[in-house]
């Protein structure tokens, strides 16, 4: 029964990374903390895993049909390294109830964002440097500790506020979350050895699939519909984490 559950989560989470382009870690997490009974740290580790893998195959799609933007996913992933690093090292220190509450506060977050993403009709532009080192380094934060890529940070920004198409800024979003959860993964190396990963490798496997499949035909479905839902979902995991921590134990 966990080996099917694993593979009914992950591809549950690469058809959410690969239509969405973000998310992948805020499903990723909860299952693990409230289907295997994973710690918050070992959750938050494992899906790094889990998430750089799925995200990284959703990308190749995504780039072949130039819908990403290089120059600037490297950019915001490199201004973010030291804050990525700096926080996956310390996050192993932080309370359980830090980690799972303020996971929630970031899922709420995350679900208003996508419900903000309008439709486009003006040209892209640039997003300038000190912009990018800001989002860096918030995003930075926020993977190191609670193991979540920042592609629901990066998509509106980018759709929002540089009229970035929908298509790329998905794509663009996939390699920043790639990127990120592989530098926060390495810094969090002294937790690999304490973590069961036959579930979490049998959901990467799952997942890798599906997000392949999904990036390559995320155009076919609507986008609003497909953020709505996302949204939803994310206040409903929300607030089952906020009464799990908090409530019922």
């Amino acid at each position: 029964m966990e080996l099917f559950l694993a593979l009914i989560s992950g591809i549950f989470i690469g058809s959410v990374l690969g239509f969405v382009g973000a998310g992948g870690a805020m499903l990723s997490v909860p299952i693990l903390l409230y289907v295997f009974h994973y710690s918050p740290i070992h959750a938050t580790t494992a899906a790094l895993a889990i998430v750089f893998l799925a995200a990284l195959s959703g990308v190749i799609p995504k780039y072949r049909k130039g819908e990403v933007l290089i120059r600037d996913a490297f950019l915001v992933w490199a201004f973010g390294l030291t804050t990525n690093l700096g926080t996956a090292i310390f996050a192993k220190h932080l309370p359980n109830t830090f980690i799972t509450s303020g996971f929630a506060v970031i899922l709420v977050g995350a679900g208003i964002s996508m419900l903000r993403a309008p439709a486009l009709n003006h040209g892209e532009r640039k997003i300038p440097i000190l912009n990018l080192v800001l989002i860096s380094l918030g995003i930075g934060c926020i993977t190191g500790i609670f193991g979540v890529g920042g592609g629901f940070i990066m998509i509106p920004v980018l759709v929002l506020g540089f009229n970035i198409s929908q298509a790329k800024a998905a794509g663009t979003s996939l390699l920043i979350i790639a990127l990120n959860c592989l530098t926060s993964f390495i810094g969090h190396q002294s937790i690999w050895s304490q973590l069961h990963w036959h579930i979490p490798l049998i959901m990467a496997i799952a997942a890798v699939i599906t997000s392949t499949f999904a990036s390559h035909n995320s155009g076919r479905l609507p986008q609003k519909t497909l953020r709505k839902s996302f949204a939803y979902l994310l206040f409903s995991i929300a607030l089952w984490t906020v009464l799990k921590t908090w409530f019922l134990g």
